[in-house]
């Protein structure tokens, strides 16, 4: 398994887990949600799901995009689900979606096991976050985009997120 790396402001950071690629099959995984119950990929069988990895909720970027999903998300159809996961711990994703009026991204943690982390090749090794990255997975959990954004500080190309999930409706 080759080494893979992003930045963060412009410093290398290396990720664990193994490569995903487009058209495999999504690895399942378990993670918590705001009320600390087990969520696994089958909680959203025959969905199409966008699955946003963020270092944490509280960070400037991580915020930006996660209400910039929100508001996508109400224009998505309902087949469509936004799962948003970071490292950060369930009780402080609830507050933070309260006070951010976020009503139609799940929030969803890895902290307890870093199972999603360590299954989607997204956790950095240096600081046991996860990096930002989107996949979008098909009804059928078969992943049919991937975008890992090399710079953690710059935010995803929603455009290409957007185009992805439409081809799948």
């Amino acid at each position: 398994m080759s080494e893979r790396t992003v930045t963060f402001m412009g410093n290398p950071l290396t990720l664990l887990g193994q490569e995903l690629k487009v058209g495999a099959k999504a690895p399942d995984f378990s993670v918590l949600d705001n009320g600390l119950g087990p969520i696994t990929l089958a909680n959203y069988a025959g969905k199409v799901k966008i699955i946003c990895a963020v270092p944490s909720l509280d960070t400037p970027v991580c915020d930006t995009e996660t209400r910039r999903f929100n508001q996508e998300a109400a224009n998505l159809k309902g087949e469509v689900v936004v799962l948003t996961i970071s490292a950060d711990l369930p009780f402080a994703q609830a507050r933070w979606c309260g006070a951010a009026g976020i009503d139609k991204v799940v929030t969803l943690s890895d902290y307890r096991d870093r199972i999603f982390g360590n299954a989607y090749g997204v956790m950095i090794k240096e600081l046991m976050l996860l990096t930002r990255a989107i996949f979008v997975l098909d009804a059928s959990d078969t992943i049919r985009y991937i975008q890992v954004v090399p710079e953690i500080t710059n935010e995803p190309d929603y455009a290409a997120v957007l185009e992805a999930v439409k081809t799948l409706l």
